[in-house]
């Protein structure tokens, strides 16, 4: 089996403790460390990707640019940064938001129980997703992300949900302290 087929299991406080195979954390609900990566561009817009119809969990459903789990022994900004390559094809910095935990059970039995740390970028760069990854994207106008949320809930992932607000709420942040 690869190192990429580990997840890192952590604790309340996002302290490793051990490595397990990713299905079988899944199925067990155990506590592992993720991210979840939000890109806008410079008109201020985020970028979706529709999960791939293949993926083990909520396939066809909107969510953030990018989200995934770090390797075994990897760091995650490395993670960040290969993973949104791999994924969307781009190549842009981002920076470290938040971390949240949040755990919600699927239709075919799986769970997932994530100590998720949230990372934001900004990029025009037109991406090239992977098609085993990511069926289409697009960019949205914040305004027109809240309607489709309130009006279409069913569309996206459970932790984009959880997250978005919060996410625009450290984005104004960011840019008021950056205009000081």
């Amino acid at each position: 089996m690869l190192e990429e087929d580990f997840l890192i299991l952590v604790n309340e406080n996002d302290k490793a403790w051990g490595k397990l195979e990713k299905n079988l954390v899944h199925e067990k609900g155990l506590l592992h460390r993720a991210f979840s990566v939000f890109i806008f561009n410079s008109k201020g817009e985020m970028l979706l990707q529709q999960r791939a119809n293949n993926k083990y969990h909520s396939a066809g459903l909107w969510t953030n640019a990018c989200c995934s789990h770090p390797r075994f022994g990897e760091e995650l900004n490395d993670a960040v940064e290969r993973r949104l390559e791999e994924e969307m094809g781009l190549k842009c910095s981002t920076n470290f938001a938040f971390s949240f935990q949040y755990r919600a059970e699927f239709e075919n039995g799986l769970i997932e129980n994530e100590f998720d740390h949230v990372f934001v970028g900004i990029s025009d760069e037109v991406p090239t997703p992977s098609q085993q990854e990511v069926s289409d994207w697009k960019y949205i106008s914040v305004e027109e992300l809240r309607k489709s949320i309130l009006n279409e809930k069913e569309s996206y992932t459970v932790w984009f949900q959880l997250i978005f607000e919060k996410v625009i709420a450290f984005t104004l942040q960011l840019s008021t302290a950056e205009n000081k």
